[in-house]
């Protein structure tokens, strides 16, 4: 039986052709390159050579303003491209775990390292497999997580000290490592420094002196630490001032702004338009992906002061009844064991479980709904 006769492209032709007439390499060493016979490598350099004439030879001043022009076009359009592909990297999702989704490992054309390199993102991020978190650290970070609820004014120094007395050999950079995965920062007065950045306008407060006297008047939120086996996880939640009624919550395996657009889409789907949203300074909440929505429904934003913890009281005792009631009583194992036991939580605080802030033994959403008929006691 013969053997089918390769058949060779005329872009492959052309590449092997140039390198022979370059001379850089022998013949041999280019056939053993592209995998051809050393024959055929010759064959196509003198083919080449003998048509070059020809590339030459009908050219005309005209056909020389075309190329001219064609090569104009090319360099404006690769000019538009490098425009366009900084745009994209200057609008792409800031979170790793974002980017990592939109890597495609079997794409024909564009090579996993390409991919990474047009994103921005290091192949070695990449690549990268988390390991979980030893239990010691997720037991330290649980006590740090107590001891910083009943005390929002320690700081890495002071945590430190604590932890010492109760016997934990410890060091400051741990301490400090540990609260910035948790999100937690001591509250104190800040001085001014620097200027925002224009992107991320910081509003004002609007709640001081502020009566609160219906429903819809003011909404609140803030985003916490949620301990689960192996890891973390961060709870975000909306709090209509009013009643103390969560209308919406999230949780989140990241600290970006996509949780906290969600649960807000959803609590104005429900319960409709608040006067005034209440947040603090975080990068999350003074985003453009977070303001915007809310400014193009005529909402008025307000936010809390630097190192102001009480400009957002409620939503710091919301945090404080919701990990000692129920957080720190069980052990979740992952994301869908935090949600499910979470959202059994709000719906029985939301409409069984009587807050202490009003009397009469009513919940937040009688309140909210109308049926108690009470004003707030701040």
């Amino acid at each position: 039986m013969s053997k089918k006769r390769r058949q060779h492209s005329a872009e492959l032709k052309t590449r092997v052709a140039l390198e022979a007439v370059k001379g850089i390499e022998p013949v041999h060493a280019i056939a053993a390159k592209y995998q051809v016979h050393p024959t055929q490598v010759s064959q196509w350099k003198k083919e080449l050579l003998e048509r070059l004439p020809e590339v030459f030879a009908g050219k005309t001043p005209r056909s020389e303003a075309q190329s001219e022009e064609r090569e104009a076009r090319l360099y404006q359009k690769i000019g538009q491209l490098e425009v366009e592909l900084d745009w994209l990297k200057k609008n792409l999702p800031s979170s790793t775990a974002e980017l990592r989704k939109m890597i495609d490992r079997n794409h024909p054309r564009i090579s996993t390292a390409r991919q990474c390199e047009l994103l921005g993102l290091p192949r070695s991020t990449y690549y990268h497999e988390p390991k979980p978190m030893p239990a010691e650290e997720l037991k330290l970070m649980r006590t740090i997580d107590e001891v910083y609820l009943d005390h929002l004014e320690f700081g890495s120094r002071q945590m430190m000290r604590w932890l010492r007395r109760q016997g934990y050999l410890i060091n400051r950079k741990r301490v400090q490592r540990l609260m910035r995965v948790m999100g937690l920062e001591a509250i104190y007065q800040k001085p001014n420094l620097s200027r925002s950045h224009p992107q991320h306008r910081v509003y004002p407060h609007l709640l001081r002196n502020l009566e609160v006297v219906r429903p819809n008047q003011v909404w609140a939120m803030d985003i916490t630490y949620i301990p689960i086996e192996g890891g973390c996880l961060y709870l975000c939640a909306v709090l209509e001032w009013y009643s103390r009624a969560v209308l919406a919550w999230e949780l989140s395996n990241t600290l970006d702004a996509r949780f906290c657009v969600e649960a807000v889409r959803q609590a104005i789907a429900r319960y409709g338009i608040p006067e005034i949203f209440n947040t603090d300074q975080g990068c999350q909440f003074t985003s453009a992906e977070f303001t915007q929505p809310l400014l193009a429904l005529g909402v008025k934003l307000s936010m809390d002061g630097k190192g102001r913890a009480l400009d957002n009281v409620f939503v710091e005792r919301l945090w404080r009844t919701v990990k000692w009631d129920e957080v720190y009583r069980k052990s979740y194992r992952s994301q869908i064991d935090a949600h499910t036991n979470l959202d059994r939580f709000f719906c029985f605080y939301n409409e069984q479980r009587p807050h202490s802030a009003f009397p009469g033994e009513v919940t937040p959403m009688e309140v909210y709904r109308g049926q108690a008929g009470l004003a707030l006691s701040a």
